[in-house]
């Protein structure tokens, strides 16, 4: 489906995240055009579709707002700057996709909620793993009650995250996710609300409680390097999920496994920022696998399909899945668990 004219984007913030996945992804999608970009850095800035002559580099955010056309802003600056930056595009009347989480604080998510709302534009969370052809596939299991009751879903979902991180090895990185003060915490803050998100999403149905222990085991930075987390949902079923900045990459670390009476889902490599991994079934009575294929032309960039979706969502005036109140409660279970532990 192409949308006349494509909504023309903007992205605040010109990390690796913009620089390797949301903006190829607006690429990858005719419902969407990127017009402009914003970051205090030149290279970080010139690292935008460096081959782009008519995109708009701006270092001021003010210059950037003013882009002539501009319609919609991704965020994807470190997670305080989240408020300010959110409350100043409403102000100038754009709609906002913003990273996750969607700030350091449940006050500050609440504030940017009630600008948006305040300013008549729309706001969503940049959940990417909604989109993933394999979760939206378990979705539809779900749904149809292929898999029977669910009494479970276990998630771990970690990587290898030192202090001196960075996206290219060897070459020097502000690694603000180990900054208490710009991050709000560690790996919980920055993992745990993929899954709890995705989680509601897969089952539709809200968490009711999560309880959260934390550690600090193999890093000496001042933010938590893993976390267990329990939960229950409104059916009763349980949520047992591990995230971590200190699982060695090499290591089995991104799996989705969810227990129902009928069958088990377990999904590999799907939680991440690309498309791919592999979906299977358990059956319940056999203990027979079964290999859930996904359609090529489904596998698609998650964030390309998000993108996607809020971009028809804004041009044709239709609602958003995922309203700003759904990000909200999954704030108010960080916020209730821990998020930002002393």
């Amino acid at each position: 489906m192409q949308l006349n004219p494509p909504v023309r984007w903007g992205i605040v913030g010109c990390g690796w995240v913009a620089r390797d996945y949301v903006a190829p992804a607006m690429g990858m999608t005719l419902l969407a055009r990127l017009v402009a970009v914003c970051d205090p850095g030149p290279a970080a800035r010139a690292d935008i579709e460096p081959w782009n002559p008519a995109l708009a580099r701006h270092a001021d955010l003010d210059d950037f707002l003013a882009t002539p056309g501009l319609e919609a802003v991704y965020v994807a600056t470190p997670n305080h700057l989240h408020r300010p930056l959110v409350e100043r595009a409403t102000r100038a009347g754009k709609h906002v996709l913003c990273e996750k989480p969607m700030a350091t604080t449940l006050t500050d998510a609440e504030a940017m909620v009630a600008a948006c709302e305040a300013a008549g534009v729309r706001y969503a969370t940049a959940f990417d793993q909604r989109f993933h052809a394999a979760h939206r596939r378990l979705r539809e299991l779900v749904a149809t009650g292929r898999l029977g009751e669910i009494t479970a879903v276990r998630i771990h979902y970690a990587c290898w995250t030192p202090a001196d991180w960075s996206p290219i090895a060897g070459q020097a990185h502000d690694n603000w996710r180990v900054d208490p003060a710009r991050a709000g915490g560690g790996a919980f803050i920055d993992l745990a609300p993929h899954g709890l998100d995705l989680s509601q999403v897969l089952l539709d149905e809200p968490l009711t409680e999560v309880r959260a222990l934390f550690q600090r085991r193999v890093f000496s930075y001042p933010v938590d390097d893993g976390a267990a987390l329990i939960g229950r949902f409104f059916s009763g079923a349980l949520l047992l999920m591990n995230v971590a900045y200190n699982c060695p990459d090499h290591y089995p670390r991104r799996t989705l496994e969810l227990i129902g009476t009928r069958a088990m889902a377990i999904a590999r490599n799907t939680m991440g920022q690309t498309p791919g991994g592999s979906l299977q079934l358990v059956d319940a009575r056999t203990g027979e696998t079964e290999e859930i294929a996904i359609a090529p032309e489904e596998d698609r960039s998650p964030f390309a399909v998000g993108i996607e979706e809020f971009s028809r969502c804004l041009r044709l005036g239709t609602p958003f899945p995922y309203p700003p109140a759904h990000d909200l409660h999954t704030m108010r279970l960080l916020a209730a668990a821990g998020a930002n532990p002393s």
